[in-house]
């Protein structure tokens, strides 16, 4: 199938993510925040069970081969260390160092937001939400001259 023709769907939704992330500093702000709500995200699943997290990032990953099997196996290796981490972390450490990331790491957005001078893209779509980690591993993917 000749993907030149036609955009790819994962191309679409980058684009249309991308739209409401051109200013410089909303990018950076989003690379180090979305990583991090990644995690924390992760961390407060792990919380209520690891089963619960590993099958959140299993349902993820299902979708993510659905859009591209580069981006699922990047985001593959992005949770398996996230994981990892919080395997590491003591019990009792995970969810209140979850919920402080979570919540620092979105005021960090909707502040990147406020320079961009639009409204995250999530509000219009929540595939997004799933989406931005995808945004930013697209730029690791560029530099290391991967296809996605």
């Amino acid at each position: 199938m000749d993907h030149s023709a036609s955009p790819r769907n994962i191309d679409l939704l980058l684009a249309r993510y991308a739209e409401s992330h051109r200013n410089h500093t909303n990018e950076i702000i989003h690379f180090v925040c979305i990583p991090l709500i990644v995690l924390s995200l992760l961390g407060i699943l792990w919380a209520i069970h690891p089963v619960v997290a590993i099958a959140a990032t299993l349902a993820s990953l299902y979708y993510y081969t659905t859009l591209s099997r580069q981006f699922a196996l990047g985001m593959g290796v992005m949770s398996a260390v996230m994981l990892g981490l919080l395997a590491l972390m003591p019990d009792m450490t995970v969810l209140p160092v979850s919920i402080a990331i979570f919540v620092v790491a979105w005021i960090g957005q909707f502040v990147g937001h406020k320079i961009e001078g639009k409204k995250p893209s999530f509000f219009e779509d929540l595939r997004f939400l799933l989406i931005g980690p995808l945004f930013v591993l697209s730029f690791l993917y560029r530099r290391m001259n991967l296809a996605y």
